[in-house]
């Protein structure tokens, strides 16, 4: 009976990705448009990004230019890596590994930028020393208003900045560990079996993710009413996205195909033709989002409102509000 069941399926179904040249002899009029169009788009998304890395170093003061380039880089690095990654179907998983590396990186730049963005960490501590804070922000906490709120201080701030930098740190040495595994046979996505390796290395690294959006999501929610000015919550949405199309969308994607609702094609795979349509989505998407990212980071701002003016800011509306009332 297996040996019926075997016989009908394509040979190619059970190999591995093809080559960059397999790929290219199989391609059709409408497949050379595709690869050329999404070729063209990520390469548009880095001639961007550099442009815009001239822009930030000469108008924008240290360190906060560096920080700026870094989160700036997301999409545009995603994009590079997907374009090679669709062309060289074998090469996907260093090329997703330096994206999810990278990406790692931007989600502590992005909190290091909401506090240069108040002047500093200094400063930062002189404006919301022993303010309450709220913790109970998702991914970790969402559904517990209970949650006391923490007052801020010189440790909190580097508990958090902790937290978001593990990740940074961790993704990268894990992501060395699983190409050297993978290289020895013993690192495959499609092992479910609990003696693989993939089945504890990938839930722990999802494990890190949430820990590290954790404190970016805690800083957001108690500072984004100051850098309104700033188009903070425009840019932190950004951030958001790619973080679930990188992540959220080619894990689902990666289990579709492994579930096999994703149909082989030869010459790839139900893996590989997922891999690549993941590939093929990740590159328009980060095209879009680095449009967008253009124009929200490309601007200088005046600096921020010290707490004295927004405090007579808030007391003037509180006294209009009470003339008017009072009228009435």
């Amino acid at each position: 009976m297996e040996e019926a069941v075997n016989s009908t399926i394509d040979p190619a179904c059970l190999q591995e990705p093809p080559l960059a040249i397999d790929v290219i002899k199989q391609l059709d009029v409408f497949g050379v448009c595709l690869y050329s169009i999404l070729t063209f788009m990520s390469c548009i998304s880095l001639l961007l990004y550099l442009e815009q890395c001239v822009y930030i170093y000469k108008k924008l003061p240290y360190p906060k230019k560096t920080t700026i380039i870094w989160i700036n880089g997301a999409a545009p690095v995603i994009a590079t890596m997907s374009c090679f990654g669709m062309w060289i179907p074998r090469a996907v998983m260093f090329t997703d590994m330096t994206s999810n590396c990278y990406f790692a990186v931007v989600v502590y730049k992005v909190l290091v930028l909401m506090v240069e963005e108040f002047g500093g960490s200094s400063v930062f501590l002189d404006r919301f020393s022993d303010k309450a804070f709220r913790i109970n922000t998702g991914p970790c906490c969402c559904c517990c208003p209970c949650l006391p709120r923490v007052p801020m201080s010189r440790r909190m701030l580097f508990l958090l900045k902790l937290g978001a930098l593990q990740y940074a740190i961790l993704k990268t040495v894990l992501s060395i560990l699983s190409i050297i595994l993978w290289t020895n046979g013993n690192f495959d996505l499609s092992d479910l079996e609990i003696t693989g390796t993939a089945i504890w290395i990938n839930p722990f690294i999802g494990v890190l993710t949430i820990i590290s959006l954790w404190p970016v999501a805690i800083i957001f929610m108690n500072t984004n009413s100051f850098l309104r000015s700033l188009n903070i919550i425009p840019k932190y949405a950004m951030y958001q996205l790619i973080l679930v199309l990188s992540q959220l969308q080619t894990s689902i994607i990666n289990i579709l195909a492994l579930d096999g609702t994703i149909a082989c094609a030869p010459p790839f795979s139900s893996q590989a033709r997922g891999s690549m349509l993941s590939q093929q989505m990740m590159i328009m998407e980060m095209f879009i989002i680095t449009v967008v990212n253009r124009f929200l980071f490309r601007r200088t701002y005046d600096t921020l409102p010290s707490e004295a003016h927004d405090s007579d800011q808030n007391a003037n509306v509180t006294l209009q509000a009470a003339v008017i009332e009072h009228d009435v």
